[in-house]
């Protein structure tokens, strides 16, 4: 069944339950009454414009699927999506293109909501020794290129651990956008063969600052980490889905490494 052909009010009441809200739950939180609320659902009552985009803000649901609600009703869309070589991403796109060569000779990267590398600044290669080339053909998905038996998963030293964290991550994005891409972008990855020694259990009391990413290399072992960049208030759905991972050396030893490749 085509899900833009299911009335508004069942695609809220889906994202309520996702959300684990009772009517009363986001009754409260939006200000109108239960009963409205119980007859937007049903069908009842068609909410107008302003209340879908209302009860949308207080589900924190994505911009795409605000969409979604708007045509479900019966409005217009109300949210653009623009590729990122428009003319009107320009300065969006100068802005990614900066943070990603101001971070050489780190690795960083542009990925969309499907974890597709739309943009990299293409920097320690060393760290795709040994990838499958199918892997490596664009666009390159970073959680196969990771964690794919043919990817990168036999050189990460502590593949257990990172395994658990990305799947952890994966499933977060699942729970938030409901997405059908992601889910079998889940169940694909969740099915690759399992480290033989399970990530080591931590104490509440001791939990890691950082998860490290350590991956071993004809150069020695670089342990590195990342942090994630999105845009402040989008109104572009390209924009609102696109994440600029940054990754930096996590010891002395990484950094030594790092800075030596980029010179020779």
């Amino acid at each position: 069944m085509n899900i833009q052909q299911r009335p508004v009010g069942e695609h809220l009441r889906a994202w309520r339950q996702r959300r684990r809200k009772s009517q009363l739950d986001l009754a409260c939180q939006a200000d109108i009454s239960t009963r409205h609320l119980s007859f937007v659902e049903t069908g009842r009552a068609l909410p107008s414009r302003e209340m879908i985009l209302h009860l949308a803000e207080e589900l924190e649901i994505p911009m795409r699927e605000r969409n979604l609600l708007l045509v479900s009703a019966g409005y217009a869309p109300m949210f653009p999506e623009r590729p990122l070589d428009d003319p009107a991403m320009r300065a969006a796109r100068v802005a990614i293109d900066l943070m990603l060569e101001g971070q050489k000779p780190y690795p960083a990267f542009a990925i969309d909501r499907h974890w597709q590398t739309v943009a990299t600044n293409a920097a320690l290669p060393i760290i795709y020794e040994g990838v499958a080339e199918h892997l490596l053909e664009p666009p390159v998905n970073g959680m196969r290129l990771t964690l794919h038996p043919d990817g990168m998963a036999s050189r990460i030293v502590n593949i257990a651990e990172w395994r658990e964290h990305m799947l952890s991550r994966l499933k977060q994005q699942v729970e938030i956008t409901a997405d059908p891409v992601l889910i079998d972008l889940l169940a694909e990855v969740s099915e690759y063969p399992a480290p033989e020694t399970p990530a080591p259990s931590r104490a509440p009391s001791d939990p890691p600052i950082i998860m490290p990413f350590k991956i071993r290399t004809s150069a020695g072992v670089l342990s590195l980490f990342t942090t994630t960049m999105v845009f402040g208030s989008p109104v572009d759905i390209t924009l609102s889905e696109l994440a600029i991972e940054c990754c930096f050396a996590a010891d002395a030893e990484t950094d030594a490494i790092v800075r030596r490749l980029s010179q020779s």
